[in-house]
């Protein structure tokens, strides 16, 4: 028998995950990253004695692959990928990879915003169900990894455009479109067309047994609906209307009819708050329903759900002032989504590394909740110049301390200080997680002022 050679791209999670994957499943492995690994695995491609290289690329090893994963954080246009593609070596995500070696329910989760959130609560609710599913994706363990060395019957998966680019045969049974706003557009050559087309393929290969859930209130979505033959079942979600087939929000009640099965829940009741989570709550809730959990038990999931760090999680009240950190708000879309979580006046603290943001969408509401804005980066002459004639008081800093302390100053009782930047974080942090951990660190050090 001949062995495959498979090469993997990149070190981190997903890389470590295929590379250990591709050992099980007899290929000759060899893992490159351009970069040094970290510390743990290192280790692990060591006591799996995977043959790797780091801080730097052999080439010519790489193009003798006969099948290459690639890390969804490089982009299809540099020189190694472009060399790959014209030897025409197949280039394909993690995610497609692992999907090749499981027979688990595939339920994958894709959208500008809310992905983390809606991900996270379907899989909470499953498991608290009883079902025997993992989490997986942009989001915990290695999908591949679990692949390799675990048997679960469903995987909830948060998708990102990224890593739909390179999918050939991924077949989700269960398959979420969340929204599509424009984000990352540096890598689909700012073509709006093309990022959407991205999130798109996630119901590229599913059949008339599927099941395809997403916001029927974005017209981008429901444009590209009209325009494509859909072979799944579609189940839409509103917050504006009445669905015949959906969720939907009337009252402040959340009705979902998936079929004949109808479940009704107070908004209210659910620990997480604003529109945003009512989306993302209605998309979990027919999932579940998709694959048969009880109304008890979506219920009891829902009411017992603890939403993750950096999203829209409160960190502490001060003098009647609430700390809201919202770090994982990468785009604009996902400010106007936070400010639209708030009736009180609010401090944005704001700031990046901005990916070609339009801000005239958050425009009007910051017009009405915003009463001062601090920008935190060295870059911040794009979001002053905008909001100089909207926001009364704007303040620039390259301190998170600093911004803290600002907003504390600004601040009267009853307002929310909330970081909801709307930009990447590599201007001054190591990543978002590292920025909303840096805030968190500078509010609890106000209380012991």
């Amino acid at each position: 028998m001949i062995v495959q050679k498979l090469v993997v791209l990149g070190g981190g999670e997903s890389g470590v995950g295929a590379a250990i994957l591709g050992m099980a499943k007899g290929f000759e492995v060899f893992l490159s990253d351009r970069d040094l690994l970290l510390d743990k695995y290192r280790k692990v491609l060591l006591d799996y004695k995977i043959r790797f290289e780091e801080g730097g690329h052999t080439v010519s090893e790489i193009l003798n692959a006969d099948l290459v994963v690639k890390s969804p954080g490089i982009p299809d246009k540099v020189p190694l990928i472009i060399s790959l593609k014209e030897k025409g070596i197949s280039i394909i995500s993690e995610i497609e990879f692992a999907s090749r070696y499981t027979t688990a329910k595939l339920i994958a989760i894709t959208g500008s915003n809310g992905k983390t959130t809606t991900t996270l609560l379907t899989y909470h609710i499953l498991q608290r169900a009883g079902l025997n599913v993992g989490l997986a994706g942009n989001i915990g363990d290695s999908f591949a990894w679990q692949v390799a060395e675990k048997q679960f019957d469903y995987y909830v998966l948060e998708i990102s455009s990224f890593q739909l680019d390179n999918i050939k045969s991924f077949h989700p049974a269960v398959a979420v479109i969340l929204n599509i706003t424009p984000d990352h557009l540096d890598r689909y050559e700012y073509n709006f067309q093309n990022y959407t087309d991205s999130k798109f393929a996630v119901i590229r290969n599913q059949t008339e047994a599927d099941d395809f859930i997403f916001f029927a209130d974005s017209e981008v979505i429901e444009a590209e609906i009209g325009k494509r033959n859909i072979r799944p079942n579609c189940w839409g979600i509103s917050l504006i209307r009445e669905l015949i087939a959906g969720a939907y929000m009337q009252g402040g009640k959340l009705i979902s009819k998936y079929g004949k099965h109808i479940y009704e829940r107070d908004f209210a009741e659910l620990p997480i708050k604003g529109p945003h989570n009512a989306i993302n709550a209605m998309a979990s809730i027919l999932v579940s329903q998709s694959v048969g959990v009880s109304d008890a038990d979506i219920r009891e999931g829902l009411i017992s759900f603890t939403n993750a760090p950096h999203r829209l999680e409160k960190v502490a009240t001060i003098h009647e002032v609430t700390y809201i950190n919202d770090s994982k708000a990468t785009n604009v879309d996902s400010v106007y989504y936070a400010l639209g979580s708030f009736e009180q006046p609010v401090i944005l603290i704001a700031g990046g590394v901005d990916k070609g943001n339009d801000y005239s969408q958050i425009e009007a509401l910051v017009r009405e909740k915003v009463k001062g804005l601090i920008i935190l980066t060295p870059d911040a002459e794009k979001l002053r110049s905008y909001f100089k004639d909207i926001v009364k008081h704007i303040y620039v800093t390259q301190d998170m301390e600093d911004a803290v302390r600002q907003g504390r100053v600004w601040a009267e009782p009853g307002d929310v200080v909330l970081l909801s930047p709307a930009c990447a974080s590599f201007d001054l942090f190591k990543n978002y997680q590292d920025r909303g951990d840096k805030f968190k660190a500078a509010v609890r050090n106000l209380g012991g002022e």
